[in-house]
């Protein structure tokens, strides 16, 4: 590992291949993307950098978010919603985009993919937990990728 690189890669075993970096973007960052960083870390267990941000920050988290990802046992009641501007300055991997509308982000990756993700905002919870579902599924999926 080359000592010049970003100071986040330091974490990342020196003998195995360059920790890869996820972006998981979204209009708010309140719910999509910040379910798929859970999903990407916690399923990731250290050998992705995983980030999200949204094209336009909510205040907080959605509440039924945090409920839906604790029956996952992943917390992301200490969270807060994140906007493009407090991404750190790297390229990243891949960027993966869940209906960020006309306010996609120009942010440095190398794949970019998008999903088709419906919004949670104002949803009953058994339809926020099938987003859960489905964003934890496409979450495995895009891990294989990666780690191959």
């Amino acid at each position: 590992m080359n000592r010049s690189q970003n100071c986040l890669d330091e974490g990342a075993n020196p003998m195995s291949k360059e920790t890869k970096k996820i972006l998981f973007v979204c209009v708010q960052n309140a719910s999509r993307s910040q379910m798929a960083q859970g999903f990407a870390e916690a399923l990731g267990k250290g050998r992705v950098e995983v980030y999200s941000a949204g094209s336009r920050p909510s205040s907080h988290i959605n509440p039924q978010a945090i409920e839906v990802m604790k029956e996952k046992d992943i917390d992301l009641s200490g969270r807060r919603p994140k906007g493009l501007n407090d991404l750190p300055p790297v390229e990243m991997d891949y960027l993966v985009t869940m209906g960020c509308e006309e306010v996609c982000p120009a942010v440095p990756a190398r794949k970019i993919i998008e999903w088709q993700i419906p919004d949670p905002k104002g949803k009953p919870i058994d339809e926020i937990r099938k987003i859960r579902d489905m964003l934890e599924d496409r979450v495995k999926v895009l891990l294989e990728e990666v780690e191959s």
